[in-house]
């Protein structure tokens, strides 16, 4: 969104147009297992210019589920254009992107933003004219309602501010959203339930995942999700095989965290590039998301060790019983993401 200093509001908003219209919600990890992935398939078919005949149908109610208020005035929105790809590459969701302008009060003190929840998550970055980095970056759930401070002497953000809203994005990026990073550190957990160890390891993790994250921000480093992705998927493998075949926790163990570690930073950082961080705000919010992830990992240990670690961890049968059995289903779980995530399983 681009502020204008005459209070023009100009939304520029990237999507997978066909999910939109078909009305698969985000609690679909993957269109085809949507009720209506028959309908969604048969938008992506169409070419752009059937796409836009469909979505000008669909549009009243798209205008109905985003929602920008001063106050309690909601703002009117008149489409500038509406930019869809050609077909391409069946197994990648077209990126279709939609151009809004309205009209603020001048002065406006604040703006509120509203998306319906079946449109799901957004990330949502505010400029104002003439200015290429946000002054507001944020990471929205779901229908999520938000009000942005827009008066220019409070708009940008205290460090303390901008470290405490990361710390919760990085959190809620292992609590509840990180699945695949809860079952490493899972797997990390299973091999040594004692806590010092435990979470020696996890700070190593998080160390490693600091460097690539913020290489990754700061453009050294740009690997797409396309290949990230799946070798996360590997490492989890890799230390669930391990689990079943070693009782013993060996040094070496930390040189392979901390190089899984490194690896799972490059995942982060795609999280975070899509908030076009700024420069002034580039130390605090790296650091806030790293200690958000830190203790999301840290719960996640704590939790494994209430449940598990504390009654069983010094029994006898405690790897023939719990560490083999779990590492099986994490290896098995893995596994399918891995070729779920290179193509084979779509």
């Amino acid at each position: 969104m681009e502020l204008g200093d005459d209070g023009a509001v100009r939304l520029e908003l990237a999507t997978n147009l066909e999910a939109l219209i078909a009305g698969i919600g985000p609690e679909h990890d993957r269109t085809e297992n949507a009720p209506q992935s028959e309908r969604y398939e048969a938008l992506r078919r169409l070419s752009p210019a059937d796409l836009k005949a469909a979505f000008l149908e669909f549009e009243q109610q798209f205008l109905e589920g985003l929602s920008l208020k001063e106050k309690q005035t909601r703002l009117v929105l008149e489409r500038d254009d509406l930019d869809i790809p050609e077909i391409g590459d069946p197994n990648l969701p077209r990126r279709t992107v939609l151009a809004y302008s309205g009209q603020l009060p001048t002065g406006a003190p604040s703006l509120t933003w509203h998306y319906k929840e079946v449109f799901g998550p957004v990330v949502l970055r505010i400029t104002r004219q003439g200015e290429v980095a946000p002054f507001y970056a944020n990471l929205l759930a779901a229908g999520a309602s938000e009000t942005i401070e827009l008066t220019p002497a409070v708009a940008a953000a205290s460090t303390s501010d901008t470290v405490l809203r990361y710390i919760k994005l990085g959190f809620d990026h292992i609590l509840p959203k990180g699945l695949d990073h809860v079952l490493f550190i899972v797997g990390l957990f299973l091999l040594s339930a004692r806590l010092k160890p435990l979470l020696l390891q996890v700070t190593t993790f998080t160390l490693a995942h600091s460097v690539t994250l913020a290489m990754g921000l700061l453009g050294w480093i740009n690997i797409p999700g396309s290949i990230v992705e799946p070798l996360i998927a590997l490492s989890i493998v890799f230390v669930a095989i391990e689990n079943i075949f070693t009782q013993n926790l060996h040094r070496w163990r930390m040189v392979i965290v901390f190089g899984f570690g490194l690896l799972h930073g490059l995942g982060f950082a795609g999280v975070l590039r899509e908030l076009a961080i700024g420069d002034g705000q580039f130390a605090a919010s790296l650091i806030g998301f790293n200690v958000g992830v830190e203790l999301g990992q840290v719960a996640v240990v704590l939790l494994c060790y209430a449940a598990v670690g504390y009654w069983f961890g010094a029994r006898n049968w405690y790897h023939a019983r719990v560490v083999v059995p779990a590492s099986v289903v994490i290896a098995m779980i893995a596994g399918y993401w891995f070729f779920e995530r290179v193509g084979v399983l779509a």
